[in-house]
């Protein structure tokens, strides 16, 4: 809300080449209270100074010798940045009015000058300005805070699921999402030994270690091209293939499993509460979906990540275990050794895989020990 006092405070320029006229004005608008007056009878002087004070109401004459006021508008065009030139225009011209007006001026006044007329046009002049300053606040403070809840939205959301909310309308905004993926590679990883780890430290230490380390992953998960799913307790869910499918999902979860690896032996070096990490890939198809109304949550469901689950529970400390059909999705520059048969709970007997690493690095390292023992000769 505009107050008097906002209005009387307001900044205010008198430009006119006349030295009687810019008293003239001074004066009608100092005894109308306006505290905050300054002039110049040289109109090269305007754009300058408007760029230094901002002024809420310029008065400018368009008839003077130097430059012309469409001259001076011109100039107040480029230091608004085409935004609202706040300029009141005298002139004696009828015709000098349109086409003051059409050049950027809000307002004119006549020559003579009335008193009245002053009085009313500066003030509606100066209120106009002030009111489009306050909405041009209260809608950048409305665009901040919509930029801050679209990003704790994509935090919360697969960035494609958000976008998916943010377009419907208010009636159908809180519709079910499901989506049917036929062929997707789903990531369990688990701490191994964290429950125990966590009986012997304080809950602040607890927190610090899962941040940490679920941070590394959450890097791996956006640099390898996977969807993180959620944690659970020392646990840790992504997803290769959703919510937007790709065809290469097996060989992303692998890259981000064996990084996962690199990423614990990192941790593990600089820090006094060394831990394992046991991990488990399934292929296949799933459901996935946001459920809840107030709080979203984007989840997956479905046998393959059951299985997916059954593949880290069942596995080894350390290692990398998956089924048959995410070794089918895998290049051969991955190196894999074959488990066998194991039994897995609610599954029965199911023949697994162990990834031990990637083919160029396993090159790489046996050409450095070649070297290394060839330069030793």
């Amino acid at each position: 809300m505009i107050s008097e006092r906002d209005i009387l405070a307001a900044k205010v320029l008198v430009v006119d080449d006349s030295k009687a006229n810019v008293l003239l004005l001074e004066q009608i608008l100092r005894r109308r209270g306006y505290s905050d007056v300054t002039s110049t009878v040289d109109p090269m002087q305007v754009c300058e100074l408007h760029r230094h004070n901002s002024y809420d109401l310029i008065i400018l004459d368009l008839q003077m010798p130097l430059m012309d006021g469409f001259e001076v508008m011109e100039g107040l065009k480029a230091v608004e940045a085409g935004g609202y030139l706040p300029v009141l225009v005298i002139t004696a011209d009828p015709a000098q009015k349109v086409k003051a007006l059409q050049a950027g001026a809000r307002d004119f006044l006549s020559k003579p000058l009335e008193l009245a007329e002053v009085t009313i046009r500066v003030r509606n002049m100066i209120e106009v300005r002030l009111l489009n300053q306050e909405s041009n606040r209260h809608c950048a403070q409305i665009a901040a805070e919509q930029r801050v809840s679209d990003q704790l939205l994509r935090n919360v959301l697969p960035q494609a699921i958000a976008e998916r909310l943010k377009n419907r309308s208010a009636d159908s905004f809180t519709d079910l999402i499901a989506d049917n993926f036929d062929d997707v590679t789903v990531l369990f990883a688990d701490l191994v030994g964290f429950t125990r780890f966590s009986e012997g430290v304080s809950p602040r230490v607890l927190v610090d270690v899962l941040n940490d380390i679920f941070t590394r992953f959450d890097a791996i998960a956006e640099e390898r091209g996977l969807e993180k799913i959620k944690t659970i307790g020392d646990a840790y869910m992504a997803v290769a293939g959703l919510p937007m499918p790709v065809a290469d999902h097996g060989e992303r979860a692998a890259n981000m499993a064996l990084d996962m690896l690199d990423a614990i032996a990192r941790y593990n070096v600089g820090t006094q509460h060394p831990l394992m990490l046991r991990i488990g890939l399934s292929t296949g198809a799933v459901v996935a979906g946001v459920i809840g109304r107030r709080k979203f949550l984007y989840d997956v469901w479905g046998d393959t990540v059951n299985t997916a689950s059954r593949m880290e529970s069942h596995g080894v400390s350390g290692r990398i275990q998956l089924t048959d059909a995410t070794r089918a999705q895998l290049p051969d520059r991955f190196t894999l050794e074959a488990r066998g048969a194991i039994e897995i709970k609610g599954k029965g007997e199911m023949h697994t895989w162990f990834l031990n690493g990637r083919l160029e690095v396993a090159r790489g390292v046996a050409r450095l020990v070649e070297t290394t023992e060839h330069a030793s000769l």
